[in-house]
């Protein structure tokens, strides 16, 4: 078993301490410019990178991040980790319950923000095969089922901070938003898990198919019937018998690792296992605010950063920035989510502004639509080229969603 060098441990602590450092100080700059943080965390890995450090001074990025052999795997493992924790605190926002609560207008206008974009993205991908540039030996199915996927999904993260800005959290509009944007986060990352089965059909020691689609089915409905169920009683115990709050914070992210672990195994990717488990802990009346926000804290302002800054290392963005594409992505992704969205809760009985504002809340993809290009990128999905893209488009819809709520309502929400 290899081993690190004391310079490769100096190097590797160095190189994490710059980054977490930048990606810390540009995310709270960002908050303070009104503006989601992960925009600043992605540009400080920009920054740092071949993008822009490693043109002007490729000396200093390369003592700075350096990828030989012994190096390279720890950073990608403490990548792993990172988004594997990022997902398991995102998955403690959803609440299922709410979604039954709101009947017919949150269901409305899931289904909405789901199907149209879902069809678009399908269509444009099979239609004009050449515009996403698909890799060499690419099944042109895989990489449609993909796109589609990354123009439907929301970033639930972003918009309920959005919405807790806006002091609309509590209001129709902020209830339908976040309960629409539940079942698309919930919704997406399954239709992921299929495309990732279809994607390493035939590897060696890999699960069919059609296993690895009835192991992810049942995988799903057990944690959150059965294992939703196990984990509030066995919280309960360790509420009581283990310290506060290190016990229960112990016992979370335990769970989150082994549901991710089991995810690798069953085929598809490790976050959606701690994104189940993070959905299963989120309404437990034994792990309490408290107790989210401390989990919170612990994933957003360590792991979250580096993940993010570590995006900015991996990809030379301005070779890579190809403006067609990007001006397409972004207009696919607007016009498809506004559209369902805001059709959709208007027939459900929405007023037109407040079915707009929904629209354009559950526009923001942020750090979601990032975690699923980079996973894309890693296992030979897309190219960097869509890529770049896919991160500018999120980047966007992100910076744009509140202002455009803002614009829509107009004082006009209530209680």
């Amino acid at each position: 078993m290899g081993t690190l060098h004391p310079e490769d441990v100096a190097a590797l602590l160095l190189a994490l301490g710059v980054l977490l450092a930048l990606a810390r100080l540009l995310g709270e700059l960002s908050r303070k410019l009104g503006q989601p943080a992960v925009v600043g965390e992605l540009l400080a890995g920009v920054l740092l990178g071949p993008t822009v450090l490693g043109t002007i001074f490729p000396a200093a990025e390369e003592a700075l991040f350096p990828v030989h052999a012994s190096l390279g795997p720890v950073m990608d493992g403490i990548a792993a980790v990172s988004i594997v924790l990022f997902l398991l605190v995102a998955g403690m926002e959803v609440d299922l319950f709410r979604v039954l609560r709101l009947g017919r207008v949150a269901v409305a206008a899931s289904i909405g923000g789901l199907t149209v974009p879902f069809v678009l993205g399908f269509a444009i991908a099979l239609l004009a095969p050449g515009l996403l540039t698909p890799l060499p030996g690419q099944v042109p199915l895989v990489l449609a089922l993909f796109f589609a996927t990354a123009l439907s999904i929301s970033a639930l993260p972003v918009i309920a901070r959005t919405l807790m800005d806006l002091n609309l959290f509590r209001t129709d509009v902020g209830q339908v938003t976040v309960a629409a944007a539940m079942v698309d986060d919930l919704a997406g990352w399954f239709v992921f898990a299929i495309v990732l089965a279809l994607m390493r059909h035939g590897e060696p020691g890999r699960h069919s198919v059609a296993a690895t689609v009835a192991l992810t089915v049942g995988f799903t409905l057990l944690m959150l019937t059965m294992g939703r169920w196990a984990i509030h009683r066995h919280l309960h115990w360790v509420r009581r018998h283990f310290s506060w709050p290190g016990g229960v914070l112990g016992f979370s992210l335990a769970l989150g690792l082994l549901a991710a672990a089991v995810a690798e195994w069953i085929g598809i990717h490790a976050v959606f296992g701690s994104f189940l488990v993070g959905i299963a802990l989120g309404d437990c009346e034994h792990f309490g605010e408290e107790m989210r926000e401390t989990t919170e804290r612990f994933g957003s302002f360590f792991f979250a950063p580096l993940f993010f800054a570590s995006v900015g290392l991996r990809v030379n963005f301005a070779r890579s920035f190809e403006p067609g594409l990007v001006v397409i992505v972004l207009a696919l992704a607007c016009i498809g989510k506004l559209t369902g969205v805001g059709v959709a809760s208007r027939l459900a009985g929405m007023p037109s502004r407040e079915a707009w504002a929904v629209g354009a809340a559950m526009n923001a993809r942020g750090g979601m639509e990032i975690i699923l290009g980079l996973i894309a990128l890693q296992r030979g999905v897309i190219g960097e080229p869509l890529f770049v893209a896919l991160v500018v488009m999120a980047l966007v819809t992100s910076m744009i969603s509140g202002p455009l709520m803002q614009r829509l309502l107009r004082g006009r929400w209530r209680l």
